[in-house]
């Protein structure tokens, strides 16, 4: 297989990303390290050492030229955060075997202070690890700014997240700025990525084995960021939720009864659907969310099984549900 070419111009200038705003700073490298931390950074640092850490290293990041701690903590005193995806044990094993076979630990996690105790957004599988391991410490980045560590969501690559854990953490996410901060959805549009992300997650915490796959694309197209704060908003995105889960509920109803008919196919809840969904032949604005999903609840509750050829089953085929 020929190599891939980097994404560059013509002149060889690696190009610009659409939507990408962000101008580097002009630091070299020896320009990044801090011999004189600021004020926040050094109290930070004096809280490192108090609470049984190190600091090894004080510098600034090269992009924004924002000050970070290099430090080693005590692992005891390091927990994930309580938004993100839930520790695959499968992942863990290959990450505690593949340390076991190197002996050592390069990887060090992103972490944020923060009522006393340290919240990894990005370093579950890592720390789970390490605890299990036995090690007494962990290295990590400090970020001083905990607010950071809804962002850093977004540069979580370790394990590609499938929809139902994507859709969780944005849930938990949710709930937990909800509580203790004047955020809108709007200004956490990259943390939730899509506003539907946050319904479907309320919806996967009520019912974990939603299938949110069938639903998701219907719901890019209605679902819209609401005005107003997370914990005024909350209220309306678990209604919503509650919504798609009575949608679920007629749907299964519907595959119930192309079962009883004799229907035994992986596709038979897209085809549901894909029969009682309205927008491929809406041009122009699609309709308001209650009403869509008014229509399509009655839709699917009203099919009739009778009616349903075989061969429109088979052709709706497609990739089977899979939320993993």
């Amino acid at each position: 297989m020929p190599a891939r070419k980097r994404p560059v111009t013509k002149s060889g200038v690696p190009r610009k990303r659409k939507g990408v705003k962000l101008t580097p700073t002009s630091l070299q490298p020896r320009e990044l390290a801090l011999a004189e931390p600021p004020a926040e950074v050094a109290e930070l640092s004096r809280q490192v050492e108090a609470d049984g850490g190190a600091v090894l290293a004080c510098y600034r990041e090269p992009l924004g030229g924002h000050a970070l701690l290099f430090v080693a903590l005590p692992v005891d005193r390091v927990e994930r955060t309580p938004f993100q995806r839930d520790v695959s044990d499968g992942h863990v094993r290959k990450l505690t075997l593949a340390m076991d076979k190197t002996r050592r630990y390069l990887d060090p996690i992103i972490a944020v202070r923060e009522g006393g105790a340290y919240l990894t957004p990005n370093g579950g599988h890592r720390l789970t690890a390490l605890k299990e391991l036995g090690a007494r410490s962990v290295l990590a980045l400090l970020v001083p700014e905990p607010q950071v560590a809804y962002q850093i969501l977004a540069l979580n690559i370790e394990k590609a997240h499938n929809l139902r854990e994507k859709a969780l953490e944005v849930a938990r996410m949710y709930r937990d700025l909800a509580a203790k901060s004047d955020l809108g959805e709007q200004e956490l549009a990259l943390e939730f990525e899509e506003a539907g992300l946050a319904t479907l997650g309320l919806a996967y915490q009520e019912r974990g084995r939603l299938a949110g796959g069938a639903y998701q694309p219907i719901l890019r197209k209605v679902d819209g960021f609401l005005p107003g704060k997370l914990r005024d908003a909350l209220p309306e995105r678990e209604r919503r939720a509650a919504v798609v889960l009575a949608f679920d509920d007629a749907v299964s109803g519907a595959v119930a009864r192309l079962k009883e008919r004799g229907f035994d196919s992986p596709y038979l809840r897209n085809f549901v659907v894909a029969r009682v969904n309205p927008l491929r032949f809406v041009k122009g604005e699609p309709p308001p969310f209650d009403e869509l999903f008014a229509q399509m609840t009655r839709r699917a509750a009203g099919m009739d099984a009778g009616k349903i050829k075989g061969e429109e089953v088979a052709r709706s085929g497609g990739p089977a549900e899979a939320e993993g």
